[in-house]
């Protein structure tokens, strides 16, 4: 990161993924908070994956930011939570995307995006508990379920190939 962590803008994520069926049509709703500022992105995908929706959210509000900030993330992906936070993410890319010795990463192009973006920002990973009243957890919920409803629904071109 370029800036010192006292000049970094803070800013507040909510993100969250939704998929009807899983693998199936998928979505995924994003909630930026920046001072009295509020930006909402979502998208869905015709046959996708419930955990590739998690991750494309924390990705694209990322993404979103034009310089480096302070980033809080809420997600209720504990999925993503443990394994950016207890490094899981990026001992899996120092191990040619490998679990353990048998096992492959799952969606090893997203975390990598995930593990690149983040690199750019100061980011507090923190899981908020799903369904369970917190407003800006519920609207993201809301934008993902709606997104994967959509009637133009985009092609998840790595999981359609097989690659995730």
């Amino acid at each position: 990161m370029a800036s010192s962590d006292s000049s970094l803008t803070p800013v507040t994520i909510y993100t969250d993924g939704a998929c009807r069926g899983n693998p199936g049509p998928g979505g995924y709703g994003v909630v930026l908070l920046y001072g009295t500022l509020r930006k909402e992105l979502s998208a869905g995908f015709q046959r996708t994956t419930n955990n590739r929706m998690e991750l494309l959210a924390t990705i694209v509000g990322l993404e979103a930011l034009k310089k480096p900030c302070a980033v809080t993330l809420y997600t209720d992906s504990k999925y993503i939570v443990d394994a950016m936070k207890q490094g899981w993410a990026k001992r899996w890319r120092a191990n040619g995307w490998k679990r353990n010795q048998k096992e492959m990463a799952k969606n090893p192009d997203l975390w990598e995006r995930l593990l690149e973006i983040s690199a750019q920002h100061r980011v507090d990973f923190c899981w908020v508990k799903g369904h369970s009243g917190n407003i800006e957890n519920e609207r993201c919920d809301q934008l993902a379920v709606a997104a994967s409803h959509g009637s133009d629904l985009a092609i998840d071109t790595v999981y359609a190939q097989g690659n995730a």
